[in-house]
């Protein structure tokens, strides 16, 4: 069962799990609703990716994913694009490496989700 547990209160709210407490909100130092939904898709694209590389037997290098996007205007302000900036570095086999980054996208459960209401992309850069 996934379970989060949020108080709200006039000075601060914090988000807690059993793991782990943040602060959200909109000051700085908080987390706010979409920064926590794009790490959310961030942390899920990373684990679909590392269990694909694993089974396929890969190795896995260093990975950093800067994600991006963009809400609509229009009420209620759903995102319109996102975009997962995956940068590699250390030897990877590339082709192997951007085949699983294709198969993440697919299996990845958030990412999925947000494909629903956003055009979806990613681009991955290699550094040896």
């Amino acid at each position: 069962m996934l379970k989060i547990k949020t108080n709200y209160g006039p000075e601060q709210s914090i988000l807690e799990t059993d793991r782990a407490t943040l602060r959200i909100g909109s000051k700085a130092g908080e987390f706010a609703a979409y920064d926590l939904m794009l790490g959310a898709l961030s942390a899920c694209f990373h684990s679909t990716l590392h269990d694909i590389l694993e089974k396929r037997k890969v190795e896995i290098p260093t990975i950093e994913i800067i994600v991006t996007g963009e809400k609509r205007t229009e009420v209620p302000t759903t995102l319109e694009w996102v975009n997962l900036e995956i940068t590699v570095t250390g030897d990877a086999d590339e082709k192997q490496f951007l085949r699983s980054v294709d198969l993440a996208a697919k299996y990845c459960s958030v990412h999925e989700t947000i494909s629903k209401v956003a055009r979806m992309s990613h681009e991955v850069k290699f550094i040896h």
